[in-house]
């Protein structure tokens, strides 16, 4: 299973990288499959260095702030328009509205709105995509939110996707070879509730969950994420990497 870092900067895109977006690939059956974490601002753009977008299986969107789920608007321009012709339908996991959501976010009626591009499906348990196991996990932030566990090739890796600290993360993160970890506040700040992490708290989570390694995402442009790093360094002994737009990570 590989992870490719298409966009990681923090609520809104930056000067070095797109907002949320993470590509996720194995071989199975014959071919590469391909899915989505997130497909924030900025983010389609960019994946066309990584793969071809109508190569994509499934988006995974872990909660519908427009730094996770805007470019979906951009996605269905490509695979409405393209000029080889409509593309299939692919299915898009995501909170409940996702799919008025969308709607309303390129001003299209709800009916259809995107349904004849994407086959919109809410989170309600684990699902799998082909050869990848996904098991969402509700998180702390103020619309509906979710952490996503995905399985592939005896490997897994989790993703925090936006949350203040909760005990959910824990078994979220329970053993996996990677977690993708936001770090938007720092520790030495007054953060408001239930939000977003701090590198100390994403550190923590690492520690108690017996993560094999931790990369540090979702750092706003206005931080330096070497800060983050450092906390997180401070409570973590493991490896501890920030993401950065085009890494690739082999699990």
């Amino acid at each position: 299973m590989r992870l490719t870092v298409v966009g990681c900067s923090g609520s809104y895109p930056g000067p070095h990288s797109p907002a949320s977006c993470y590509l996720i690939e194995t071989d199975a059956d014959g071919r590469t499959w391909r899915v989505l974490l997130d497909l924030g601002s900025g983010a389609l753009g960019a994946l066309h260095r990584y793969a071809d977008p109508l190569t994509v299986d499934a988006v995974l969107l872990s909660h519908l702030h427009a730094d996770h789920c805007l470019d979906l608007s951009g996605y269905y321009v490509l695979r409405k328009y393209h000029p080889e012709g409509p593309q299939p339908r692919i299915p898009v996991w995501g909170p409940a509205g996702t799919a008025d959501r969308m709607a309303r976010a390129y001003d299209l009626p709800l009916d259809p709105g995107m349904h004849h591009e994407f086959d919109f499906r809410e989170w309600d348990g684990p699902v799998e995509v082909g050869p990848f196991a996904v098991t969402p996990v509700p998180v702390a932030h103020p619309v509906a939110a979710y952490g996503l566990r995905i399985s592939a090739d005896g490997a897994t890796l989790a993703y925090t996707g936006d949350t203040g600290p909760t005990a959910a993360l824990d078994e979220l993160a329970r053993d996996v070879d990677l977690l993708l970890a936001e770090a938007s506040f720092r520790s030495t700040d007054a953060n408001p509730p239930d939000l977003h992490l701090t590198g100390t708290d994403g550190g923590l989570v690492a520690k108690r969950a017996g993560v094999q390694r931790l990369v540090l995402t979702h750092v706003p442009p206005w931080f330096d994420p070497e800060a983050a790093l450092a906390e997180a360094a401070a409570v973590y002994d493991g490896p501890i990497e920030l993401a950065r737009a085009g890494s690739v990570y082999e699990l």
